[in-house]
């Protein structure tokens, strides 16, 4: 039995515990937790790719199932309903091999649908609903105050969930050097992506969200996805932002990088440094808005230094200059998703916190609790739709648009790691697995 797999069967009895108490405020007897099915395209005969739920990777370690299923009686050994067709057009999903299987009953489903008689009456179904569910007898379908109970609960990642997220953060770590590598050598944003998925080891499919590969003026695009195939004809800057998974667990990074040094070189160094202060922040107790308000600082501070502004630190976070060149949140909670579930909610019972007023993308507003995963990801950007809203408002004479104009070709600058709260210090997966390469 591996490492990880020891630890499996204690995160089985956490999450277990969690959905008796979730349970018990529903008025459930069991809960039927849903991969998820095959989806057609549109006219077509050509499926989607296949993600299985959140809720149902939090049970089992399975991701190529769709159409099974994990049936929770409190007191009693879970069960895994597996689907696997008999098919010659297709090669059926293999159930994954290991020493966590033990704490399953496991049954094998040649249909979706022979799961129906098997499951208790009074059961509650939490997953993607599909036509013909209505019949299968489940006292309720995604009950709220249910999905907020483990929603909340998620947050906090269970010893074999932080093993999950490490091996991730080192897959991408090799990923991203291999990124590195593939830019150095002059390759176009396709050759790069390429570069990736061969350093993780994924197919596109596999990653937990799109690579965002932006060469020069593409790193002012948040969420840029292009992947242009032809090589620019003058090579300034990437910003990659592009993460792996394992056991359908995410990692999340983003590194960005100057081709020569110059004045966005010097700025990209500056923000590594204030990234990486504001990583020392995430630790129990913390107020997560508080480190979001200290990024605006820090930022604010940077735009002076580079003399990209002609006010003060104070006139820049006060007046939203700040929000020109960094109009997103510091980062989200990380898990089982990429922007994982519950990062508003105040209480367990679906009472939500919303961000601060002027700040409408922060993703998180809770109080750090050991265990939890956070990204850190501070930005410097420009943005011509932003800065030209800046211009037609009291904001223009704050800034110095010739500076900005020397810069813009650049993009925009974001370094992003993956921080755990612990009770020992804050534990940075992306830094630490950059460090065993």
């Amino acid at each position: 039995m591996t490492g990880i797999d020891q630890l499996f069967q204690a995160h089985l009895t956490q999450i277990q515990h969690t959905a008796d108490r979730a349970l018990a405020a529903t008025g459930g007897e069991a809960l039927v937790v849903a991969a998820g099915r095959l989806k057609y395209q549109f006219l077509d005969d050509r499926t989607e790719p296949f993600v299985a739920s959140p809720h149902f990777r939090h049970w089992a370690p399975v991701l190529n199932a769709p159409g099974s299923l994990v049936l929770h009686r409190p007191g009693q050994k879970p069960s895994l309903f597996f689907h696997q067709p008999e098919d010659y057009w297709h090669k059926p999903p293999e159930l994954p091999s290991g020493a966590w299987l033990e704490a399953f009953d496991v049954r094998i489903l040649k249909r979706p649908d022979d799961a129906k008689g098997l499951l208790p009456s009074g059961a509650v179904y939490v997953g993607e609903t599909f036509d013909g569910l209505e019949t299968w007898g489940f006292k309720a379908l995604n009950p709220p105050t249910l999905l907020h109970m483990l929603h909340y609960a998620r947050a906090v990642k269970t010893p074999y969930e932080l093993a999950c997220m490490r091996e991730a953060a080192r897959r991408g770590a090799r990923a991203h050097r291999a990124a590195s590598e593939a830019f150095e050598a002059g390759g176009s944003e396709y050759e790069i992506h390429l570069a990736y998925l061969a350093g993780s080891g994924h197919t596109e499919s596999e990653l937990p969200y799109a690579n965002i590969v932006a060469l020069n003026e593409g790193g002012a695009v948040l969420h840029y996805t292009e992947l242009g195939r032809d090589r620019p004809i003058e090579r300034r800057s990437l910003l990659i932002d592009a993460g792996a998974q394992f056991r359908g667990y995410a990692s999340d990074i983003t590194r960005t990088y100057a081709a020569e040094p110059g004045p966005f070189a010097d700025l990209v160094a500056d923000m590594n440094m204030t990234e990486q202060a504001l990583c020392a922040m995430v630790k129990p107790g913390v107020n997560y808005p508080d480190i979001h308000n200290a990024a605006h600082r820090m930022i604010g501070q940077l735009l002076v230094e580079h003399r990209l502004v002609r006010c003060s630190v104070d006139a820049a976070v006060e007046s939203q200059v700040t929000s020109v060149f960094f109009p997103h949140g510091i980062g989200h909670l990380l898990g089982l998703q990429v922007h994982d579930i519950g990062g508003h909610q105040s209480s367990e019972l679906g009472a939500t916190q919303a961000p601060p007023e002027g700040h409408r993308y922060l993703r998180l507003t809770r109080r750090l609790e050991p265990g939890m995963v956070v990204t850190i990801e501070p930005g410097l950007y420009f943005i011509p739709l932003l800065l030209n809203e800046a211009r037609q408002d009291e904001r223009r004479a704050m800034i110095d648009w010739a500076r900005v104009e020397t810069l813009m070709p650049f993009g925009g600058v974001r370094i992003e790691d993956d921080v755990v709260a612990s009770l020992d210090g804050p534990e940075n997966l992306s830094r630490d697995a950059f460090a065993t390469l």
